[in-house]
Protein backbone atom coordinates (compact mmCIF):
# COMPACT_ATOMS: atom_id res chain seq x y z
CA UNK A 1 0.00 0.00 0.00
CA UNK A 2 1.35 3.61 -1.31
CA UNK A 3 1.78 5.58 2.41
CA UNK A 4 0.86 8.48 0.35
CA UNK A 5 -2.75 7.13 0.01
CA UNK A 6 -2.66 6.65 3.82
CA UNK A 7 -5.41 8.83 5.97
CA UNK A 8 -4.28 6.39 9.18
CA UNK A 9 -1.75 4.54 9.66
CA UNK A 10 -1.28 2.42 12.83
CA UNK A 11 1.74 0.00 13.66
CA UNK A 12 2.38 -2.40 16.29
CA UNK A 13 0.11 0.05 18.95
CA UNK A 14 -0.15 -1.60 22.39
CA UNK A 15 -1.97 0.64 24.99
CA UNK A 16 -1.21 -1.61 28.29
CA UNK A 17 -3.05 -0.46 32.22
CA UNK A 18 -1.69 -1.87 35.68
CA UNK A 19 -4.01 -3.46 37.37
CA UNK A 20 -3.49 -3.02 41.60
CA UNK A 21 -5.03 -5.30 43.91
CA UNK A 22 -6.00 -2.48 46.10
CA UNK A 23 -6.42 0.87 45.20
CA UNK A 24 -3.34 2.35 47.79
CA UNK A 25 -1.13 -0.12 46.21
CA UNK A 26 -1.49 2.37 43.00
CA UNK A 27 -0.78 5.51 45.30
CA UNK A 28 2.76 3.87 47.11
CA UNK A 29 3.90 3.10 43.89
CA UNK A 30 3.26 6.38 42.64
CA UNK A 31 4.93 8.21 45.53
CA UNK A 32 7.84 5.38 45.24
CA UNK A 33 6.87 4.19 48.76
CA UNK A 34 6.22 0.45 47.47
CA UNK A 35 8.94 -1.24 45.37
CA UNK A 36 7.09 -4.71 45.23
CA UNK A 37 3.67 -4.85 44.27
CA UNK A 38 1.52 -7.22 42.83
CA UNK A 39 0.06 -5.84 39.16
CA UNK A 40 -1.61 -7.52 36.55
CA UNK A 41 -1.10 -6.29 33.04
CA UNK A 42 -4.24 -5.16 31.17
CA UNK A 43 -3.30 -5.32 26.85
CA UNK A 44 -6.76 -3.01 26.23
CA UNK A 45 -4.28 -3.14 22.76
CA UNK A 46 -2.13 -5.71 22.15
CA UNK A 47 0.16 -4.85 18.55
CA UNK A 48 -2.55 -3.60 16.70
CA UNK A 49 -2.08 -2.55 13.19
CA UNK A 50 -4.45 -0.34 10.71
CA UNK A 51 -3.97 1.59 7.65
CA UNK A 52 -7.27 3.45 6.55
CA UNK A 53 -6.79 4.95 2.61
CA UNK A 54 -8.00 8.25 2.41
CA UNK A 55 -11.41 8.22 0.78
CA UNK A 56 -12.51 4.78 2.62
CA UNK A 57 -15.05 4.41 4.75
CA UNK A 58 -14.11 1.89 7.73
CA UNK A 59 -15.92 0.32 10.29
CA UNK A 60 -14.51 -1.16 13.47
CA UNK A 61 -16.69 -3.50 15.48
CA UNK A 62 -16.14 -5.99 17.95
CA UNK A 63 -17.88 -7.00 21.59
CA UNK A 64 -17.65 -4.43 24.52
CA UNK A 65 -13.55 -4.52 26.19
CA UNK A 66 -12.48 -5.18 22.61
CA UNK A 67 -10.69 -1.94 22.22
CA UNK A 68 -12.88 -0.24 20.01
CA UNK A 69 -12.93 3.17 21.56
CA UNK A 70 -9.20 2.71 23.10
CA UNK A 71 -8.25 2.73 19.36
CA UNK A 72 -10.28 5.60 18.56
CA UNK A 73 -8.91 8.12 20.92
CA UNK A 74 -5.33 7.21 20.19
CA UNK A 75 -5.71 7.99 16.57
CA UNK A 76 -7.63 11.14 17.79
CA UNK A 77 -4.71 12.08 20.47
CA UNK A 78 -6.88 11.40 23.56
CA UNK A 79 -4.52 8.90 24.24
CA UNK A 80 -1.37 7.79 24.08
CA UNK A 81 -0.43 4.65 23.11
CA UNK A 82 2.09 2.79 25.45
CA UNK A 83 4.11 1.14 22.64
CA UNK A 84 3.73 1.55 18.52
CA UNK A 85 3.02 4.95 16.14
CA UNK A 86 0.27 6.80 15.15
CA UNK A 87 0.11 8.62 11.90
CA UNK A 88 -2.56 11.06 10.48
CA UNK A 89 -3.13 12.83 7.37
CA UNK A 90 -5.76 15.57 6.77
CA UNK A 91 -7.73 17.32 9.66
CA UNK A 92 -9.91 14.99 12.08
CA UNK A 93 -13.13 15.77 13.31
CA UNK A 94 -13.81 13.48 16.05
CA UNK A 95 -17.02 12.56 17.84
CA UNK A 96 -16.13 10.40 20.13
CA UNK A 97 -18.19 10.98 24.19
CA UNK A 98 -21.38 12.29 24.10
CA UNK A 99 -20.71 16.49 25.20
CA UNK A 100 -16.28 16.00 25.22
CA UNK A 101 -15.16 19.42 25.23
CA UNK A 102 -18.84 21.27 26.19
CA UNK A 103 -19.04 23.34 28.85
CA UNK A 104 -22.26 22.63 30.65
CA UNK A 105 -22.94 25.94 31.81
CA UNK A 106 -22.74 27.38 28.08
CA UNK A 107 -25.41 27.50 25.98
CA UNK A 108 -25.48 25.93 22.68
CA UNK A 109 -24.43 28.60 19.99
CA UNK A 110 -21.20 29.72 22.74
CA UNK A 111 -20.87 25.82 23.18
CA UNK A 112 -20.21 26.07 19.00
CA UNK A 113 -17.82 28.76 18.99
CA UNK A 114 -16.20 26.88 21.81
CA UNK A 115 -15.46 23.76 20.34
CA UNK A 116 -14.79 25.40 16.81
CA UNK A 117 -11.85 27.31 18.67
CA UNK A 118 -10.43 24.48 20.24
CA UNK A 119 -10.33 22.82 16.23
CA UNK A 120 -8.71 25.96 15.26
CA UNK A 121 -11.41 28.09 13.25
CA UNK A 122 -11.08 31.52 14.21
CA UNK A 123 -14.22 33.72 15.01
CA UNK A 124 -14.94 34.67 11.89
CA UNK A 125 -14.81 31.42 10.32
CA UNK A 126 -17.05 30.13 12.64
CA UNK A 127 -19.43 32.91 11.94
CA UNK A 128 -19.86 31.67 8.57
CA UNK A 129 -20.43 28.35 9.86
CA UNK A 130 -22.71 28.76 12.71
CA UNK A 131 -26.17 28.85 10.22
CA UNK A 132 -25.18 25.62 8.53
CA UNK A 133 -24.31 23.89 11.94
CA UNK A 134 -27.52 25.23 13.83
CA UNK A 135 -29.58 24.10 10.88
CA UNK A 136 -28.32 20.71 10.76
CA UNK A 137 -28.71 20.17 14.72
CA UNK A 138 -32.27 21.55 14.43
CA UNK A 139 -32.75 21.51 18.13
CA UNK A 140 -34.88 25.51 18.20
CA UNK A 141 -35.03 27.30 20.73
CA UNK A 142 -32.72 25.24 22.72
CA UNK A 143 -29.59 26.78 21.43
CA UNK A 144 -29.99 29.53 23.59
CA UNK A 145 -30.23 27.48 26.87
CA UNK A 146 -27.15 25.63 29.03
CA UNK A 147 -26.61 22.64 27.44
CA UNK A 148 -27.28 20.82 31.28
CA UNK A 149 -30.72 21.04 30.11
CA UNK A 150 -30.43 19.46 27.08
CA UNK A 151 -31.42 15.75 26.71
CA UNK A 152 -29.06 13.31 25.00
CA UNK A 153 -31.06 13.58 22.12
CA UNK A 154 -30.31 17.40 21.73
CA UNK A 155 -26.63 16.94 23.01
CA UNK A 156 -25.54 14.59 20.23
CA UNK A 157 -27.33 16.54 17.59
CA UNK A 158 -25.48 19.42 18.48
CA UNK A 159 -22.41 17.80 18.97
CA UNK A 160 -22.50 16.11 15.58
CA UNK A 161 -23.95 18.90 13.50
CA UNK A 162 -20.33 20.75 14.78
CA UNK A 163 -18.26 17.42 14.42
CA UNK A 164 -19.60 16.77 10.83
CA UNK A 165 -19.78 20.70 9.50
CA UNK A 166 -16.05 21.97 10.12
CA UNK A 167 -15.24 20.69 6.88
CA UNK A 168 -13.14 17.38 7.70
CA UNK A 169 -11.37 15.28 5.96
CA UNK A 170 -11.63 12.53 8.41
CA UNK A 171 -14.29 11.99 10.49
CA UNK A 172 -14.37 9.89 13.49
CA UNK A 173 -17.60 8.78 15.47
CA UNK A 174 -17.61 6.05 18.27
CA UNK A 175 -21.54 4.87 18.22
CA UNK A 176 -22.82 8.75 19.27
CA UNK A 177 -24.94 8.11 16.17
CA UNK A 178 -27.21 5.33 18.74
CA UNK A 179 -28.47 8.38 20.95
CA UNK A 180 -30.39 10.36 17.94
CA UNK A 181 -33.72 9.48 16.56
CA UNK A 182 -34.53 8.03 13.49
CA UNK A 183 -34.95 10.42 11.23
CA UNK A 184 -31.46 12.78 12.58
CA UNK A 185 -29.69 9.44 12.11
CA UNK A 186 -30.80 9.34 8.60
CA UNK A 187 -29.49 12.62 8.28
CA UNK A 188 -26.60 12.27 9.41
CA UNK A 189 -25.81 8.99 6.90
CA UNK A 190 -26.84 11.19 4.48
CA UNK A 191 -23.93 13.28 5.50
CA UNK A 192 -22.06 10.18 5.25
CA UNK A 193 -23.01 9.57 1.68
CA UNK A 194 -22.06 12.90 0.99
CA UNK A 195 -18.68 13.00 2.68
CA UNK A 196 -17.51 9.82 0.46
CA UNK A 197 -18.74 11.24 -2.73
CA UNK A 198 -16.24 14.44 -1.17
CA UNK A 199 -13.31 11.86 -1.03
CA UNK A 200 -13.20 11.67 2.58
CA UNK A 201 -12.37 9.80 5.00
CA UNK A 202 -14.52 7.89 7.62
CA UNK A 203 -14.25 5.62 10.57
CA UNK A 204 -16.58 4.24 13.29
CA UNK A 205 -17.28 2.24 15.85
CA UNK A 206 -21.05 0.36 15.58
CA UNK A 207 -23.02 -2.26 16.81
CA UNK A 208 -25.28 -1.81 14.23
CA UNK A 209 -23.92 -4.35 11.80
CA UNK A 210 -26.64 -3.37 9.51
CA UNK A 211 -24.57 0.18 9.03
CA UNK A 212 -21.69 -1.54 9.46
CA UNK A 213 -22.36 -3.68 6.21
CA UNK A 214 -23.75 -0.93 4.40
CA UNK A 215 -21.85 2.12 4.50
CA UNK A 216 -18.28 0.36 4.93
CA UNK A 217 -15.78 -0.49 2.40
CA UNK A 218 -14.00 -2.33 5.00
CA UNK A 219 -14.42 -3.29 8.55
CA UNK A 220 -12.06 -4.19 11.07
CA UNK A 221 -12.17 -6.99 14.07
CA UNK A 222 -11.05 -6.74 17.81
CA UNK A 223 -11.47 -9.04 20.00
CA UNK A 224 -9.82 -8.71 23.65
CA UNK A 225 -7.20 -6.09 22.48
CA UNK A 226 -6.07 -7.92 19.37
CA UNK A 227 -6.83 -7.52 15.85
CA UNK A 228 -8.38 -11.24 14.47
CA UNK A 229 -8.78 -9.47 11.03
CA UNK A 230 -10.06 -6.94 8.18
CA UNK A 231 -11.82 -7.13 5.19
CA UNK A 232 -15.25 -7.18 3.53
CA UNK A 233 -18.63 -6.11 5.81
CA UNK A 234 -19.39 -9.75 5.56
CA UNK A 235 -16.34 -11.40 6.22
CA UNK A 236 -15.62 -9.59 9.08
CA UNK A 237 -19.54 -9.57 10.14
CA UNK A 238 -19.25 -13.33 9.48
CA UNK A 239 -16.57 -13.47 11.90
CA UNK A 240 -17.99 -11.50 14.32
CA UNK A 241 -21.27 -13.96 14.76
CA UNK A 242 -18.24 -16.60 15.50
CA UNK A 243 -16.72 -14.44 18.63
CA UNK A 244 -20.27 -14.15 19.97
CA UNK A 245 -20.75 -17.22 20.64
CA UNK A 246 -17.39 -18.38 21.27
CA UNK A 247 -16.29 -20.07 18.03
CA UNK A 248 -13.72 -17.96 16.89
CA UNK A 249 -10.65 -18.80 18.95
CA UNK A 250 -6.92 -16.22 18.87
CA UNK A 251 -4.33 -18.49 19.12
CA UNK A 252 -2.08 -18.18 22.77
CA UNK A 253 -4.67 -15.45 23.91
CA UNK A 254 -7.24 -17.45 25.91
CA UNK A 255 -5.73 -18.95 28.97
CA UNK A 256 -6.69 -22.65 30.32
CA UNK A 257 -9.87 -23.17 31.91
CA UNK A 258 -11.09 -19.66 30.45
CA UNK A 259 -14.86 -19.64 29.57
CA UNK A 260 -16.36 -17.41 27.04
CA UNK A 261 -19.70 -16.20 28.01
CA UNK A 262 -22.35 -15.60 25.02
CA UNK A 263 -22.98 -11.98 25.28
CA UNK A 264 -26.47 -11.96 23.51
CA UNK A 265 -27.56 -14.20 26.32
CA UNK A 266 -29.37 -12.05 28.93
CA UNK A 267 -27.83 -12.21 32.26
CA UNK A 268 -30.91 -10.92 34.00
CA UNK A 269 -33.72 -13.27 32.23
CA UNK A 270 -37.10 -13.60 33.54
CA UNK A 271 -38.51 -17.15 33.78
CA UNK A 272 -41.73 -18.84 35.71
CA UNK A 273 -42.99 -21.81 34.98
CA UNK A 274 -44.06 -25.29 37.11
CA UNK A 275 -40.77 -27.05 35.47
CA UNK A 276 -43.04 -30.24 34.25
CA UNK A 277 -40.82 -29.69 31.67
CA UNK A 278 -37.79 -27.17 31.40
CA UNK A 279 -35.78 -25.79 28.75
CA UNK A 280 -32.36 -26.60 29.39
CA UNK A 281 -30.53 -25.44 25.67
CA UNK A 282 -31.09 -22.87 23.27
CA UNK A 283 -29.41 -20.86 20.22
CA UNK A 284 -29.53 -19.79 16.92
CA UNK A 285 -28.15 -21.38 13.41
CA UNK A 286 -27.54 -19.15 10.19
CA UNK A 287 -28.54 -20.67 6.65
CA UNK A 288 -24.60 -22.75 7.34
CA UNK A 289 -25.83 -24.21 10.37
CA UNK A 290 -23.47 -21.88 12.08
CA UNK A 291 -24.33 -20.99 15.73
CA UNK A 292 -25.21 -17.02 16.01
CA UNK A 293 -27.50 -14.82 17.10
CA UNK A 294 -26.88 -12.24 13.83
CA UNK A 295 -28.88 -13.44 11.02
CA UNK A 296 -29.10 -11.68 7.32
CA UNK A 297 -32.21 -10.84 6.51
CA UNK A 298 -33.85 -13.01 3.50
CA UNK A 299 -31.92 -16.20 4.64
CA UNK A 300 -33.40 -18.65 6.27
CA UNK A 301 -32.12 -19.46 10.14
CA UNK A 302 -33.42 -21.97 13.07
CA UNK A 303 -34.36 -21.44 16.63
CA UNK A 304 -33.12 -24.51 18.47
CA UNK A 305 -34.40 -25.25 22.44
CA UNK A 306 -33.36 -28.18 24.40
CA UNK A 307 -36.39 -29.17 26.26
CA UNK A 308 -36.32 -31.73 29.40
CA UNK A 309 -39.36 -33.83 30.25
CA UNK A 310 -40.13 -34.22 34.23
CA UNK A 311 -43.50 -35.40 34.48
CA UNK A 312 -46.29 -36.94 32.24
CA UNK A 313 -47.48 -34.19 29.53
CA UNK A 314 -50.29 -35.34 27.23
CA UNK A 315 -49.23 -32.72 24.72
CA UNK A 316 -46.31 -30.15 25.47
CA UNK A 317 -46.83 -26.95 23.12
CA UNK A 318 -43.39 -25.29 22.22
CA UNK A 319 -43.58 -22.14 21.74
CA UNK A 320 -41.51 -18.80 20.64
CA UNK A 321 -41.96 -14.98 20.05
CA UNK A 322 -39.73 -12.13 19.20
CA UNK A 323 -40.00 -8.38 20.28
CA UNK A 324 -38.67 -5.65 19.51
CA UNK A 325 -36.25 -3.45 22.22
CA UNK A 326 -39.14 -1.14 22.82
CA UNK A 327 -41.44 -4.30 23.52
CA UNK A 328 -43.19 -4.39 21.07
CA UNK A 329 -44.08 -8.15 20.33
CA UNK A 330 -43.58 -8.36 16.20
CA UNK A 331 -44.03 -12.13 15.70
CA UNK A 332 -44.41 -15.64 17.09
CA UNK A 333 -45.80 -19.36 16.66
CA UNK A 334 -45.58 -22.76 18.53
CA UNK A 335 -46.11 -26.17 17.77
CA UNK A 336 -49.79 -26.08 18.13
CA UNK A 337 -50.64 -23.82 15.57
CA UNK A 338 -48.47 -25.24 13.34
CA UNK A 339 -49.19 -28.76 14.21
CA UNK A 340 -46.21 -30.08 14.28
CA UNK A 341 -46.28 -32.15 17.36
CA UNK A 342 -49.80 -33.18 19.23
CA UNK A 343 -48.18 -36.39 21.50
CA UNK A 344 -48.05 -37.18 24.96
CA UNK A 345 -44.48 -37.41 26.45
CA UNK A 346 -43.09 -39.33 29.62
CA UNK A 347 -40.64 -38.05 32.10
CA UNK A 348 -36.68 -38.10 30.96
CA UNK A 349 -37.41 -37.91 27.56
CA UNK A 350 -35.46 -34.95 26.26
CA UNK A 351 -36.86 -33.32 22.74
CA UNK A 352 -34.71 -31.16 20.68
CA UNK A 353 -37.39 -28.97 19.19
CA UNK A 354 -36.10 -26.33 16.02
CA UNK A 355 -38.35 -23.73 14.30
CA UNK A 356 -36.94 -22.71 10.92
CA UNK A 357 -37.66 -20.08 8.77
CA UNK A 358 -36.42 -16.69 6.33
CA UNK A 359 -35.78 -13.99 8.21
CA UNK A 360 -37.75 -11.33 6.96
CA UNK A 361 -37.77 -8.43 9.59
CA UNK A 362 -36.01 -5.32 8.93
CA UNK A 363 -32.65 -4.78 10.30
CA UNK A 364 -32.15 -3.83 13.89
CA UNK A 365 -31.95 -5.22 17.37
CA UNK A 366 -34.78 -8.33 18.43
CA UNK A 367 -35.14 -10.23 21.90
CA UNK A 368 -36.39 -13.58 21.64
CA UNK A 369 -38.73 -15.38 24.26
CA UNK A 370 -39.41 -19.28 24.55
CA UNK A 371 -41.76 -21.16 26.38
CA UNK A 372 -42.89 -24.99 26.64
CA UNK A 373 -47.17 -24.63 27.53
CA UNK A 374 -49.77 -26.79 27.61
CA UNK A 375 -53.84 -28.13 29.24
CA UNK A 376 -54.29 -30.20 31.67
CA UNK A 377 -58.02 -30.90 30.70
CA UNK A 378 -58.99 -27.76 29.95
CA UNK A 379 -56.77 -25.32 32.05
CA UNK A 380 -53.43 -23.91 30.64
CA UNK A 381 -50.36 -24.69 32.15
CA UNK A 382 -47.19 -22.65 31.99
CA UNK A 383 -44.14 -25.36 32.21
CA UNK A 384 -41.36 -23.22 31.46
CA UNK A 385 -40.84 -19.46 30.75
CA UNK A 386 -38.37 -17.54 28.95
CA UNK A 387 -38.15 -13.94 28.35
CA UNK A 388 -35.99 -12.12 26.53
CA UNK A 389 -33.13 -14.57 26.58
CA UNK A 390 -31.38 -13.73 23.32
CA UNK A 391 -30.43 -10.87 21.60
CA UNK A 392 -30.45 -11.18 17.83
CA UNK A 393 -29.51 -8.62 15.25
CA UNK A 394 -30.71 -8.56 12.22
CA UNK A 395 -28.39 -7.93 9.42
CA UNK A 396 -29.76 -5.95 6.42
CA UNK A 397 -28.55 -3.44 3.32
CA UNK A 398 -32.00 -2.68 3.06
CA UNK A 399 -34.67 -1.77 5.09
CA UNK A 400 -38.43 -1.21 4.05
CA UNK A 401 -41.03 0.68 5.76
CA UNK A 402 -42.67 -0.81 8.68
CA UNK A 403 -41.68 -4.19 10.85
CA UNK A 404 -40.64 -6.74 8.28
CA UNK A 405 -40.46 -6.73 4.59
CA UNK A 406 -42.76 -8.23 2.22
CA UNK A 407 -40.18 -8.97 -0.77
CA UNK A 408 -41.76 -7.13 -3.34
CA UNK A 409 -40.62 -7.59 -6.80
CA UNK A 410 -40.86 -3.82 -8.78
CA UNK A 411 -41.30 -3.78 -12.05
CA UNK A 412 -41.60 -0.35 -14.00
CA UNK A 413 -42.28 -0.16 -17.73
CA UNK A 414 -43.12 1.92 -20.75
CA UNK A 415 -46.56 2.32 -21.79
Amino acid sequence: MDDKTLAIDVRDVKKIYKLYDKPSDRMKEAFGLKKKHKTKLHYALNGVNMQIRQGETVGIIGTNGSGKSTILKIITGVLNPTEGEVEVNGRISALLELGAGFNMEYNGIENVYLNGTMMGFSEKEIDEKLPEILEFADIGDYVTQPVKTYSSGMFVRLAFAVAINIEPEILIVDEALSVGDVFFQAKCYHKFEEFKKMGKTIVFVSHDLSSISKYCDRVFLLNKGNLLGEGSPKEMIDAYKRVLVGQYEVPDQKEEGESVQDESQNPHLLEYGDKKAQIEEFYLTDDRNVRTTAVVKGTEFTIHMKVRINEHIPAPIFAFSMKNIMGTEITGTNSMIEKAYLESVEPGQVKEVTFTQKMSLQGGEYLLSLGVTGFNKDVFEVYHRLYDVLNITVVSDKNTVGYYDMDSCVKVADV
